[in-house]
């Protein structure tokens, strides 16, 4: 089959793809596997099929394990209550100063993130400090904007949604797309705490002398029932052994998979020895974990077809074509830049499984490597949290009370300052280049991705 005919059919399953799931004619999961099966039969590929699907499931099942065991493990560390006196110290330490709201607010945002679950953390964040923006007379608003910046940069680490996407469709070992974005995640963090300062200091001032406010004596912990789930006694033994985890995920000492297998065997029984307890807890967790383990498989045979058939390539050279030699080599950095506007008109999986392989693979002509092209896509997380295709949008509004639009007309400028700072981060520490590092561009024709 010709390499045109290849990249129509590439291009055509993609469109078909983001048609269903934008169009909510079908879920993410069953579009993944469904559309690339349809279109490798209807071409001539059906006896191939079953290699192509498996080679994919292979390839992607470390990313799969990586998230199954991580999502699970800091879902422990909360139920245990590991967190829980951070949380409760700023609630108490706020108290009637709206910048210390506003900073507190952030703290706890960034610390509830880390479960991976956006839904936890608008619940936790929200249900903790409305009712002293209320008492306040604070604009929520600002409740808003801190919470979704805080929890789409968290978001970026391995157990959110994000790059298990990207890991999976670029087929990336995740270690590679998120031990250079350290830093990045690092310098987001502190613009969020910035950022909350800022708005806190003109709350600060619109309001003028506050009253006092009660303590966080209400405060029952961040998970339902953690009063009983609580290990307030092995606090410090969780807390070494989860920066432990978390060093040697860093150090990379053994593959991140197996830390984390570890970590949450080690958890497990040091929280919770009773094996009736245990699966009580993984079972509590699995409603966050299950959805993005079947989405990590269901890309694996979209991946899986697309790269097998040879149509990644063909779009990839295709789409070099058209792309002036002098932009060509400056895809990662358009790429980082544009991710922000995509993602808020598109769905992650639209995104991550429809545009950034075809992304990743013209720029691999050019010399830049699908980890930075995987990097590059994920910068823009902040945009896509405003998202009206994000059904967390809806919850946080209603549960503020405040107008969708209200909301997203507040809190898009601060969105796109942070992801910019996050762009600028990447540049600065080398995560993605400005430019390809020179590779000549004839490489162009009959070049491939590794």
């Amino acid at each position: 089959m010709s390499q045109s005919l290849l990249a129509i059919l590439g291009f055509g399953m993609v469109v078909v793809f983001m048609a269903l799931i934008m169009g909510k004619r079908a879920s993410a999961m069953v579009a993944l596997i469904a559309v690339p099966i349809v279109v490798a039969v209807c071409s001539g590929f059906g006896g191939q099929i079953g290699g192509m699907i498996m080679k994919g499931v292979i390839a992607l099942a470390p990313i799969a394990v990586v998230l199954l065991f991580a999502v699970l493990y800091f879902g422990i560390m909360i139920d245990a209550g590991l967190f829980d006196p951070m949380v409760r110290r700023v609630i108490d330490a706020v108290g009637a100063d709206p910048r210390r709201v506003t900073i507190g607010t952030a703290l706890v945002a960034i610390v509830v993130s880390l479960d991976g679950d956006g839904a936890t953390t608008a619940l936790v964040t929200i249900t903790a400090f409305l009712p002293v923006y209320r008492r306040l007379g604070m604009n929520p608003l600002i409740l808003a904007t801190l919470l979704g910046a805080a929890n789409s940069i968290i978001n970026i680490a391995p157990w959110g949604g994000p790059m298990p996407r990207v890991a999976s469709v670029l087929r990336v070992p995740i270690n590679d797309l998120f031990l250079p974005l350290i830093p990045v995640m690092v310098s987001g963090c502190i613009g969020v705490l910035i950022l909350a300062w800022y708005l806190g200091g003109k709350e600060r001032r619109r309001l003028g002398p506050t009253a006092n406010l009660p303590s966080a004596a209400g405060f029952n912990g961040l998970r339902e029932g953690a009063d009983d789930l609580a290990r307030p006694k092995l606090f410090w033994a969780n807390l070494i052994l989860t920066l432990a985890v978390i060093a040697a995920a860093v150090a990379h000492i053994v593959p991140m998979p197996v830390i984390f297998m570890i970590g949450l065997v080690v958890a497990l029984t040091l929280n919770y020895p009773e094996i009736g307890i245990q699966r009580l807890r993984i079972a509590a967790h699995s409603a966050n974990v299950l959805p993005i383990i079947l989405l990590v498989f269901a890309a694996a045979v979209f991946t899986g077809i697309l790269e097998g058939t040879g149509m990644v390539k063909a779009m990839g050279a295709s789409f070099v074509d058209v792309v002036p030699p002098s932009m060509g080599r400056h895809l990662a950095l358009i790429m980082a830049v544009a991710s922000g506007p995509l993602t808020f008109v598109m769905s992650n999986d639209a995104y991550y499984f429809g545009i950034v392989p075809v992304i990743a693979e013209a720029a691999s002509h050019y010399g830049i490597t699908a980890a930075e092209i995987g990097r590059a896509s994920l910068l823009g997380q902040n945009l896509h949290a405003l998202s009206p295709l994000v059904a967390a949008v809806y919850l946080v509004a209603g549960m503020l009370d405040v107008d969708v639009g209200a909301m997203q007309r507040f809190a898009l400028k601060w969105a796109a300052a942070l992801a910019a700072l996050l762009v600028a981060t990447a540049v600065l520490t080398g995560a993605i280049p400005i430019s390809a590092s020179g590779r000549p561009l004839p490489l162009i024709q009959g070049s491939s991705s590794e």
